[in-house]
């Protein structure tokens, strides 16, 4: 059975005394309860060490949101993959769509940064997805399956079996529009059609699919419920537990 995953971007968001109380906040809202995912938070890098400080002895587990591409050196203002791991992160998103459309990270960047993360342990949740106008071209498969071979171009597949896929329609992210259920079920079978045939049938099978473009406790069970849809990539609902825990127990009735 795949690992369910409710996975938190906070992206830049909380100065460091409101993140480290919403870390705080979080733990205490799960704590007793018996919850059917994984839960990984990805705060900004400030929050990291504090972070991890305030999840020991939870399952919670943290991310970060970015790596460079280089193990170290004169890069100002880059955090190496290294760094992170020193404190205490266990993944690290790769490839979100901002990244991507901001900072001009390409394929063969986003490749570096792969190899650079699996090289220190950290799991990738590496993010796919289309711009509208590539929808409505019908090219919306090709342009996921060009992204994932770009970024996994010579990685082995027992390292990309180690990965977490996030789907994230680049026009349903923070615009409060969602893909339908069908429409994700449709791009997520898409790429695991996709890793049967370039990885085995054993890759496809175990590797987590989430979902991420403004999912939420109202539409969750309907997203969480697909076959292929694994869990989802959160962004803005994440930022505050009220709103973040109904995601989570969205698992609670999809499994009943």
């Amino acid at each position: 059975m795949r690992e369910k995953i409710v996975a938190a971007n906070w992206k830049m968001n909380k100065d460091l005394t409101e993140g480290l109380q919403l870390v705080s906040d979080l733990v205490e809202s799960l704590k007793g309860k018996k919850i059917a995912c994984e839960v990984i938070i990805a705060p900004p890098f400030i929050h990291l060490s504090g972070a991890a400080e305030r999840l020991k002895e939870t399952d919670i587990v943290l991310a970060a949101q970015n790596i460079a591409k280089e193990e170290n050196g004169a890069f100002t203002g880059e955090v190496s993959a290294q760094m992170i791991a020193s404190t205490g992160a266990k993944c690290v998103i790769i490839g979100h769509s901002e990244r991507r459309a901001y900072y001009g990270e390409n394929g063969a960047v986003l490749h570096e940064k792969l190899l650079r993360a699996i090289s220190e342990g950290l799991r990738p949740i590496f993010c796919v997805g289309e711009q509208l106008n590539e929808r409505e071209a019908g090219k919306h498969f090709d342009v996921v399956s060009n992204q994932l071979t770009e970024a996994f171009n010579a990685i082995g597949a027992d390292k990309i079996a180690q990965m977490i896929i996030a789907y994230e329609p680049v026009w349903a992210i923070g615009t409060g529009k969602t893909a339908s259920p069908e429409i994700a079920e449709e791009m997520h079978a898409h790429i695991r059609s996709f890793l049967k045939e370039r990885y085995g049938e054993s890759v496809a099978k175990k590797m987590p699919i989430l979902y991420g473009g403004s999912c939420n406790g109202s539409n969750a069970v309907s997203l969480f419920s697909q076959p292929n849809i694994d869990g989802g990539l959160i962004g803005g609902a994440s930022l505050a537990v009220e709103k973040f825990m109904p995601i989570i127990e969205a698992w609670d009735q999809v499994h009943k």
